[in-house]
């Protein structure tokens, strides 16, 4: 039987999620709100999917695909958000990411993207199809500066302009502070940008937060 992971920092999400899939008979091994948790708890369980919020209070899912393609789990993810721009899909899948789906969406519609991500097939539901065209089509505008990230930096990206101190994420990633301000430093003279408002920026405008 096919064992899922559920990443929704919405318990009640959680729970009528869990509820639906073991009606449609998978089995759910698994749940966390939290990224660095649910790393652990991915390489500890090792199920065939996750089911991924990309917003998880205030941190991200980006974090977590970053962390898996780091470590080369062998997971495959399905992206299950509310949120629907374009850069935020062609993130997703630059991370590795398999599925996106969006909440709105039918359940015949998340099963068809976890039967197709065991398949190693990617799966983009109906209303995200046209975001994908429409992030390469920006992407060829702006030449995809996050390409120049490592799955690390993307990651740390994420946390600061999350708003968290170097000490937080280096607990997290259990990293040095010092290391996190190194990596900082370094991704911001990739990206070419020269203060934390300016990365923040960058951030919104490719997709990699919310501008909410």
């Amino acid at each position: 039987m096919t064992a899922l992971y559920l990443i929704e920092d919405h318990l009640v999400v959680r729970e009528g999620l869990r509820a639906m899939l073991e009606t449609a008979r998978y089995t759910v091994a698994g749940e966390s709100s939290d990224p660095t948790e649910a790393i652990s708890e991915l390489q500890r369980l090792r199920p065939d999917v996750a089911l991924l919020d990309l917003g998880l209070g205030d941190r991200s899912g980006f974090e977590v695909l970053a962390e898996a393609q780091r470590r080369v789990l062998r997971v495959r993810f399905v992206i299950l958000t509310m949120l629907a721009q374009p850069r935020h899909v062609a993130e997703a899948v630059r991370l590795g990411a398999l599925g996106y789906v969006l909440k709105s969406a039918p359940l015949l519609e998340l099963r068809t993207a976890i039967e197709a991500a065991l398949q190693g097939r990617r799966y983009l539901g109906s209303s995200v199809a046209d975001l994908a065209m429409q992030a390469l089509a920006i992407n060829g505008r702006d030449g995809g500066s996050l390409d120049k990230l490592s799955p690390r930096e993307r990651q740390i990206i994420t946390m600061v302009v999350n708003g968290q101190s170097s000490a937080a994420i280096g607990a997290q990633l259990h990293l040095a502070a010092k290391t996190v301000d190194t990596y900082r430093s370094r991704l911001m003279a990739k990206l070419g940008v020269g203060d934390l408002p300016a990365l923040v920026r960058l951030a919104i405008r490719t997709g990699l937060i919310a501008s909410d």
